[in-house]
């Protein structure tokens, strides 16, 4: 997994301070929605760099990540990210990570925050595959709702909760556990905990989801 340069496709707000950064497709590079990837640059002579999860369906030509960022607060690269442009080059490295989409039956996707970008990518591309998904997510500021609401007419179980609405009933509307359902978790630790105390009481094992921490 050596560095690789690239080059920024194209920018765009997806939501309150956030955007959604499309990167070309370096040749040979493969990524699977929910893998993560190393995105470092130079920034006063120093390397700067984090990692962010793929929040495409694909890696075809291109792939995106979802930024959300705080406007008063951050590191230089978080600082940097917002105000890339396209054209302006980026070192790549990886992916990295096990738990992201295989092809499942049914996925069920909980997400808190930024963790909207894998959710929609997992969720999209299970569809493309003919299989069944659905998302439960939690935030007072959406990101993504144009592909969350496209999700909800082409067959996927959404539900968009506001942080003070618990997880538990929606989590029960969505989860089956039938043999072949694949439950996800992306989000920071205190979603992961609300998250796997809502799989618990519906009857799931949280041990089984595919989780992913943002810290």
């Amino acid at each position: 997994m050596d560095p690789i340069e690239t080059t920024v496709a194209a920018v765009r707000e997806v939501g309150p301070d956030a955007v959604a950064i499309d990167l070309e497709t370096p040749a040979g590079f493969e990524a699977e929605p929910g893998q993560f990837v190393k995105l470092s640059t130079e920034i006063d002579g120093e390397t700067e760099g984090r990692f962010y999860t793929v929040s495409s369906p694909d890696t075809d030509e291109t792939f995106e990540f979802t930024i959300s960022y705080d406007p008063e607060e951050g590191g230089a690269f978080s600082e940097y990210l917002p105000n890339i442009e396209a054209g302006d080059t980026v070192t790549i490295t990886g992916p990295f990570g096990g738990d992201y989409y295989e092809g499942e039956d049914r996925v069920v996707v909980l997400a808190g925050g930024p963790g909207v970008g894998p959710a929609v990518a997992i969720a999209e591309r299970a569809l493309a595959d003919g299989n069944e998904a659905a998302v439960v997510y939690r935030d007072d500021n959406p990101l993504h709702e144009d592909r969350l609401a496209t999700l909800a007419t082409t067959g996927a179980d959404v539900f968009v909760l506001s942080e003070s609405e618990p997880l538990t009933d929606a989590v029960a509307a969505v989860l089956t556990t039938d043999e072949g359902e694949q439950v996800f978790i992306y989000g920071f630790a205190d979603f992961l905990a609300d998250a796997e105390a809502a799989i618990e009481a519906a009857g799931g094992d949280p041990d089984e989801a595919k989780a992913e921490n943002f810290g």
